[in-house]
């Protein structure tokens, strides 16, 4: 059934009556700072009065229908919540995981044994028919997909994980919508109304003027930022494929459609958003329309909505950019900490899979020693892999030289992980690549670290090699401040899925290589013999999970810094004075003299081809090694 837009606002021209709306106490706290954002960003808008007045009290509604066991999480939960070291997470499809969300309600006690604690679960909204982006094109923000479910299965899912200690994270597609939302029906059809909710031009003039400063998100299989739309008689501003209209979050309305939507699945259990796609909300001529002044004011307009409405939520940026534009995402100067809670540190996963390929530390060390101190109660999301390909373009400072460190080439990092390097031991792909550049690599964690290579050339050696690899880059996410993520299949090495292929659906997105359905029967086989490489993984992985809780000092709160190790092959993150992590980022034995750290004692707590003497650690080939002293 196609869901009906939502009733439009009364427009009246005075300024709304904000008395005797049941805001609740939040309200006098944090409602200075989401008027502030709210009139910043719609001010002039001739609808605003009347369009504030209708939202608050639909959001006023929103906070009555709050369930008591997630209002009880608000009023308990501590802000820094999600920064204890005891906080692992996992990110999966529905589908490849479990079948459907009952499927998922049935392995939440797999999840729980592995020492999960959030679990964000890629998009499982109603999504349009065929391709869909992975689900990224939205077709309603208020029901979950049939094929995976009810809005009913996804209640019962949550109780069920916050029982289990887990909260749910969830992707809230914030860019555009599917072609097929109610909203895109109604502008197809004429509705004025709703044809303000996206960019929607009659000719070429505005597209053609935007496109000289734009980038391409998608260059080779969705060149250009426009499509047009025949039944529509209008080019529609699409970033990423023509089937997603990108919204105009100049339109209040927008806003407060969108927000509703959010608490609405607020309401039905989830503790976290994945805000995807946050630095192309606004749009503006002349530059390439992202990381804009006003879609930082959108943001803490969110971020002071839920502080309101549901503060036991978390607001996540989906910010793919170079460090140097990160920080904002958080909140910058006099609102430092009013954005998002999280943000993912893409240039630490890029700058450790070119480490892995150049044998060089001290590309990580760079990104590290450059990474800004925290706010209060924020946190990085670490991660190896995800669903998305690994972008190397974050890095293009670091590798030019720009930053201090010595150059290095990305094009040979892509080549690399592409297998086209001889003696490469990498099984990917490369992803949207062209002669101008290079864009990402797809392909698994355990296949990019050398196990295919191992298994192909029948070397338990090599396979050895692999996971070593690939536990030393999850232990360096492990010993991120904030939440570090396993990307599913990765705690058993698993493998790419070239069915994507033959598959009409999905033919056309090398993503899917590294988005297999979940090897139950692999989980069985390393569950029972460690020894096998899929057995090491998993246990390496539980045993950096279990360390990590109960090490006080990777707590978010804690300092992250660098130490030089004098060898630009081994790499030294401090936490505090109490935690040390180690690795070699290389096929050789290296050696690092504990007299490069203070004085005291160090205990050798984790760690994988290491040795710990009373003044040095001895690292083989690809060793890890975590020390802490004694609490």
């Amino acid at each position: 059934m196609t869901p009906t837009p939502a009733p439009r606002a009364t427009l009246v021209s005075d300024a709304p009556d904000l008395e005797g709306l049941a805001l609740g106490p939040r309200w006098a706290r944090h409602a200075p700072r989401l008027l502030e954002a709210l009139r910043a960003l719609y001010g002039d808008h001739p609808d605003y009065a009347g369009w504030l007045s209708s939202w608050l009290q639909a959001v006023a509604a929103k906070m009555g229908q709050r369930p008591q066991a997630l209002a009880q999480l608000d009023a308990t939960r501590a802000p820094d919540w999600f920064g204890q070291p005891d906080m692992a997470g996992y990110s999966t499809y529905v589908d490849r995981f479990a079948g459907d969300l009952r499927g998922l309600t049935a392995r939440v006690p797999y999840l729980q044994d592995l020492g999960v604690r959030y679990l964000h679960l890629l998009p499982f909204l109603r999504m349009r028919p065929g391709d869909s982006d992975g689900g990224f094109a939205v077709s309603d923000y208020g029901q979950v997909d049939p094929r995976l479910g009810s809005n009913d299965d996804l209640r019962a899912l949550t109780a069920q994980l916050r029982a289990a200690g887990i909260s749910l994270c969830a992707d809230f597609v914030l860019n555009h919508t599917a072609d097929d939302h109610a909203w895109a029906q109604a502008a197809r059809a004429g509705d004025a109304h709703y044809r303000d909710y996206y960019h929607l031009y009659p000719d070429r003039r505005v597209p053609d003027a935007y496109e000289r400063t734009l980038g391409q998100v998608f260059p080779r299989t969705a060149p250009g930022n426009f499509s047009w739309v025949e039944d529509a008689q209008a080019w529609a501003w699409t970033t990423f494929y023509p089937f997603q209209w990108d919204l105009d979050w100049r339109n209040p309305h927008v806003f407060g459609d969108m927000a509703l939507a959010l608490l609405e699945l607020a309401n039905l259990g989830v503790e976290v958003f994945r805000l995807d796609s946050t630095a192309y909300l606004w749009k503006r001529p002349g530059t390439d329309c992202m990381n804009q002044p006003e879609t930082h004011v959108i943001l803490r307009a969110l971020r002071a909505l839920v502080d309101i409405a549901a503060p036991c939520v978390a607001l996540k940026a989906e910010a793919i950019v170079p460090m140097d534009q990160l920080p904002p995402y958080f909140g910058q100067g006099a609102h430092a900490g009013e954005e998002c809670h999280l943000a993912y540190h893409s240039s630490l996963m890029a700058a450790g899979w070119s480490a892995l390929a150049l044998q060089r530390a001290d590309i990580v060390a760079n990104v590290i020693a450059r990474t800004p101190p925290l706010p209060p109660a924020a946190g990085w999301l670490a991660y190896v892999r995800c669903h998305d390909d690994i972008g190397w373009n974050v890095l293009r400072a670091e590798a030019s030289g720009a930053t201090g460190l010595a150059p290095f080439s990305l094009a040979q990092v892509e080549g690399f992980y592409a297998g086209r390097t001889p003696g490469s031991f990498a099984r990917g792909e490369s992803f949207q690549s062209d002669g101008e550049g290079v864009h990402g690599s797809n392909g698994m964690a355990s296949a990019l670290c050398g196990l295919q290579a191992a298994e192909e050339a029948g070397d338990p050696a090599q396979a050895q090699r692999a996971i070593d690899r690939m536990l030393l880059l999850y232990s360096l996410a492990m010993a991120m401040p904030g939440i570090p993520m396993l990307y599913m299949g990765d705690e058993l090495a698993l493998g790419n899925d070239t069915t994507w292929r033959a598959d009409p659906l999905r033919r056309d997105e090398g993503r899917w290589l590294h988005r297999p359905p979940m090897d139950w029967d692999l989980l069985a086989q390393a569950q029972a013999d460690a020894g096998t490489p899929h057995g090491r993984a998993l246990a390496g992985l539980r045993a950096l999970i279990a360390t990590r809780k109960r090490l006080p000092a990777l707590a978010s709160t804690q300092p992250l810094d660098t130490v030089d190790t004098g060898d630009a092959r081994v790499l030294a993150v401090r936490r505090g004075a109490d935690f040390l992590a180690v690795g070699n980022f290389s096929d050789a034995d290296c050696t690092l003299s504990l007299d490069v750290l203070s004085d005291g004692a160090w205990t050798l707590v984790a760690g994988g081809q290491a040795r710990h003497a009373d003044t040095a650690v001895h690292l083989g080939p690809w060793g890890f090694a975590w020390l802490s002293r004694p609490v």
